[in-house]
């Protein structure tokens, strides 16, 4: 089910100027280069910021998305023609050969469900050309952030922004479950133009390292690194992994 966070029309419209400071990106450009991509797919692509900053570097980018109102946004941004844009998720892609494939921000532990979480790293997988990447970030469950967010309150966490074209619109989160590996929160925006009280309900899923190389290997999957997040340093992990080009060629993947 997607989260009404991007899949509501009126909240995707204001995620972007809820959240406009996207500097979390610029290691994930500096992966892109580094790897001498040519060709991403963005799994989780939201409202395109990614997919369209990769676009403006003259790379081939596909964005893919279960929220169809966060694709629209995407679609209606300028530069959006440089991009192909998909609904739905990497489960159900069609065939692909590009030399990255990215989750990022909280896109990988959104995917809470397993078999959904196995769908995506088969598709993932079957995107890549042999020798290409898949890289994403998760939150280091050794940190308890969920701690940290226990103690959200609306106090804390308000805040109150003038949208052009939208007027002022003010929010807050709360903390709602921690069943671990299960996290919930959510989020109360209330739109002063008309009073509209829109609610979205979150959960992420908190996945050992451990069970991220085993998945990754399960897939077909080489980890060659898992680094630091630059901008959360000691909270998150970086995930590198490659299709094997070997076993890719030798037909060993998963079907």
């Amino acid at each position: 089910m997607v989260d009404a966070a991007f899949g509501h029309p009126r909240l995707a419209a204001i995620y972007d100027p809820l959240d406009p400071d996207r500097g979390d990106l610029d290691a994930y450009l500096a992966m892109a280069e580094e790897f001498g991509a040519q060709s991403v797919l963005d799994i989780g692509c939201g409202t395109g910021v990614f997919a369209l900053l990769l676009a403006e570097r003259g790379l081939t980018v596909i964005g893919v998305d279960p929220a169809r109102a966060s694709v629209d946004v995407a679609r209606g941004k300028p530069g959006a023609g440089r991009v192909r844009w998909l609904d739905g998720d990497a489960g159900d892609l069609p065939p692909l050969r590009v030399d990255l494939v990215t989750m990022t921000g909280n896109v990988a532990q959104a995917i809470v469900d397993p078999q959904a979480w196995r769908r995506t790293l088969r598709g993932a997988f079957q995107a890549l050309r042999p020798g290409g990447r898949l890289v994403f970030e998760t939150r280091d469950p050794a940190r308890r952030v969920w701690e940290e967010w226990a103690g959200w309150t609306r106090e804390t966490t308000y805040r109150m922004r003038d949208i052009p074209g939208v007027g002022r619109v003010e929010t807050w989160g709360e903390l709602t479950d921690v069943s671990l590996p299960l996290v919930s929160f959510r989020g109360t925006h209330v739109f002063a133009a008309d009073g509209d009280v829109l609610i979205s309900e979150s959960t992420l899923r908190f996945r050992e390292r451990t069970e991220i190389e085993r998945d990754l290997h399960e897939h077909g999957f080489v980890v060659e690194d898992v680094r630091d997040a630059p901008d959360r340093p000691g909270d998150e992990l970086v995930f590198v992994a490659r299709r094997d080009a070997a076993e890719a060629a030798l037909g060993t993947g998963p079907a």
